[in-house]
């Protein structure tokens, strides 16, 4: 395979979006199921055969890409055989990475076995790549997610999976279509603890759930950061600093910084000018572009759909979604609520200080910290299901004897869900938060989204996957997409 260079774009020669799926569509005939190719040789880790690895390519080496490259790469069940990036630093750095691991490992100084890619497209035409990690920003997922599914890839793709509800569903046919394994990276129900607090609520320990509480959070000082000092002119920080959805804003151009296609960013979103608000090296965060409603979903992308994943679980419609969006503006509630068929409401919250002063739903004396997950109230009494925030609370006392937790500390990196992607690629089951899951923990945040942007409530039928009798809203579930590129 040759590497592309980066004066190579993507409306080069040899590579139009036809020929590139009338390819992938013969390579997901051949693939039906992984090839494992023994490159390593007898000096790697002996403890998994080298004919037993998992050949992997990682799309997107951003902060959270070099996670997960650290992840894959320090795994013996492992091989890693590219690594794909539009921006030269990010992709050299990732090739490098990968092939001083695997020196080490086989104690060969000379080994060059990773190959950096510009184009994701050329990364998938190999055969000899198993599955892919997209980790790009979040206008990339699901077209990502489905040419991958197309070249006959199993994915690993981080959260949010789409931009809109018709994208995500998209997704969820070409998975099931193509047979492919799809792991959403919504790892938190993963740790242990979170898992047995959620099998608690779900099996019925609170009672009925009367309501949930979780975090909805505003631009806030997104706009304040360093990154913006050059265009402050061009933002209505006043406007934006109090809006809860992602925006549509115009930043003014700068120079594109050496060894990024910039062309190939954006992709199939609107065309942007580049800024180096949206991308730089090194990068201010893990998520710096998703202000921009053109490549993200700000609080979906921050943090809900985590939170959606772990409460949808937790209440048994992780399948499905919410009935109706209540607005604050219809007077029912002094924040956005989702209401489900059970009657269970799930309040979006600024700070979990509303949860005792503003609803009074739980003791004035709650301990509420940490986020990606919520605050159950039942019949029987209340807890928590956050991260990052201490052990896990909750009220009364006899409750915690009934789940029996090991412990109530919450530990992030104990949680087994790259594992559990990999024994689905080889088993083909299918894994703890696959398609279908990942795009209804998008959709609830998509679907708040709209309703803030509406300022109104709004209906919704879960099954059909569209606003009842609202044809305003419904023209928000999709959006188009920039030619070439389409799904």
């Amino acid at each position: 395979m040759t590497q592309i260079t980066d004066s190579q774009r993507s409306s080069r020669p040899g590579m139009t979006r036809r020929s590139f799926l009338n390819r992938t569509a013969c390579l997901s005939g051949a693939i039906a199921a992984p090839t494992l190719v023994p490159t390593l040789g007898r000096a790697a880790d002996q403890a998994v055969a080298p004919s037993d690895r998992i050949t992997v390519g990682l799309i997107g080496h951003g902060l959270m890409g070099r996670g997960h490259l650290r992840r894959l790469a320090g795994d013996p069940e492992v091989q890693v055989l590219a690594v794909c990036d539009v921006d030269r630093v990010r992709r050299e750095s990732g090739k490098r990475h990968v092939e001083e691991v695997y020196a080490a490992r086989t104690k060969d100084a000379a080994y060059h076995g990773c190959t950096a890619y510009n184009d994701y497209r050329d990364l998938l035409a190999r055969r000899d790549i198993d599955a892919v990690v997209i980790v790009t920003p979040d206008h990339w997922h699901a077209m990502q997610s489905i040419h991958a599914a197309k070249a006959g890839k199993d994915v690993y793709c981080e959260k949010p999976i789409s931009l809109t509800v018709h994208e995500g569903r998209r997704l969820v046919e070409t998975m099931d279509r193509y047979g492919r394994i799809f792991q959403t990276g919504t790892q938190y129900r993963s740790i242990p603890t979170i898992r047995r607090i959620c099998q608690f609520v779900r099996d019925g320990g609170l009672g009925r759930v009367k309501s949930v509480f979780t975090l909805w959070s505003r631009l806030g000082g997104v706009f304040g950061a360093p990154r913006f000092k050059p265009s402050l002119r061009a933002i209505d920080q006043q406007k934006w600093r109090g809006s809860y959805v992602p925006v549509d804003v115009a930043l003014p151009a700068q120079p594109v910084p050496e060894g990024l296609d910039w062309d190939l960013w954006v992709g199939p979103a609107p065309w942007q000018p580049y800024n180096r608000a949206f991308h730089l090296n090194p990068s201010p965060g893990v998520v710096p572009w998703c202000f921009c409603e053109d490549f993200g979903a700000a609080s979906v992308t921050w943090h809900h759909s985590h939170s959606a994943d772990v409460i949808q679980y937790a209440l048994g419609v992780e399948n499905s979604g919410p009935v109706e969006l209540i607005h604050p503006s219809s007077g029912a509630y002094p924040t956005l609520t989702c209401r489900y068929a059970n009657g269970t409401l799930l309040h979006l919250v600024d700070h979990w200080g509303m949860v005792k002063d503003l609803y009074k739903a739980v003791p004035a004396t709650a301990r509420l910290a940490g986020n990606f997950g919520g605050v159950f109230v039942g019949e029987r009494g209340w807890v928590t299901s956050m991260t990052t925030g201490g052990p896990i609370e909750g009220g009364p006392a006899d409750l915690f004897e009934e789940m029996k937790l090991p412990t109530r500390q919450v530990n992030p990196g104990d949680n087994n869900h790259h594992a559990n992607w990999f024994d689905c690629l080889r088993t083909r089951r299918q894994p703890s938060c696959g398609a279908e899951i990942g795009h209804r923990s998008a959709s609830l945040g998509h679907l708040t989204i709209i309703a803030h942007k509406l300022g109104r409530s709004a209906k919704w039928d879960p099954e059909a996957e569209t606003f009842v009798n609202d044809a305003e809203a419904n023209r928000l579930l999709a959006r188009a997409q920039r030619s070439p590129w389409s799904i």
